[in-house]
């Protein structure tokens, strides 16, 4: 946050009206700050680095190296711990929102959304929540996971993490799991439970340390890599 406060964001994209359009929108809304912009994900990276945002605006497809690899590289940067990264995506036709969340990012924002709901999702990951709300991002994780074969999803060494890590977890953990899972949120978790919200955080930061998650939406892959949680019968 900058002193007064404010969400400082790098936006990202390889169209220089779109991020002027972006940094446009966005600086007319209180308590954003856009502090940079780059036109590609080696940009991204070293602004990031640089800038030490609190949110990264970041599109997928870019030359020299796409968002993907560009969101790997700051997740995995100890020294941008308190980065988030909202992935820019079209959704109808991209094919890389899964690889997005694997790769550490906190969300998705849709590139035709209104400003209001680039700003909301802008704060609701600059919080450490995954994008707008539980259940848009279990439809959205649902969406991918159940098109990629279980094969797809890593060497038979993540595998067997993945397995480790489920069985590492008590029950309450795995019922919380499971819970967030189905898209509930906190206090909808302690009411199902008989539990507080609080108690449900503590749970949660359990649960992702136990399972390296990054945030919220990556327990929710995780949830459906290991078959805690199984996707819908498509019609």
């Amino acid at each position: 946050m900058s002193d007064d406060g404010a969400i400082r964001v790098l936006v990202v994209d390889d169209q220089d009206l779109v991020r002027s359009g972006f940094k446009a929108i966005l600086g007319t809304y209180d308590g954003i700050e856009i502090v940079g912009e780059a036109r590609n994900g080696a940009e991204a990276v070293a602004e990031a680095q640089r800038l030490r945002p609190d949110v990264v605006l970041m599109d997928i497809r870019m030359p020299e190296k796409n968002g993907i690899e560009a969101c790997r590289d700051i997740t995995s940067n100890p020294l941008l711990a308190k980065t988030r990264v909202l992935v820019l995506t079209t959704f109808d036709i991209d094919e890389y929102v899964y690889d997005a969340l694997g790769a550490g990012a906190s969300g998705f924002l849709l590139k035709d959304a209104d400003p209001d709901e680039i700003a909301a999702a802008i704060r609701v990951v600059a919080d450490g929540d995954a994008l707008i709300q539980p259940k848009v991002m279990r439809r959205l994780v649902e969406t991918f996971v159940a098109a990629r074969p279980r094969a797809g999803w890593g060497s038979a060494e993540a595998a067997d993490g993945r397995r480790a890590a489920l069985a590492s977890l008590t029950d309450r953990e795995r019922e919380i799991l499971l819970l967030v899972a189905r898209g509930l949120s906190n206090d909808e978790i302690g009411a199902e439970l008989f539990i507080s919200p609080a108690t449900v955080k503590t749970h949660l930061a359990r649960i992702m340390a136990k399972t390296d998650a990054h945030d919220r939406a990556q327990l929710v892959v995780f949830a459906y890599e290991t078959g805690l949680v199984t996707p819908a019968p498509r019609a």
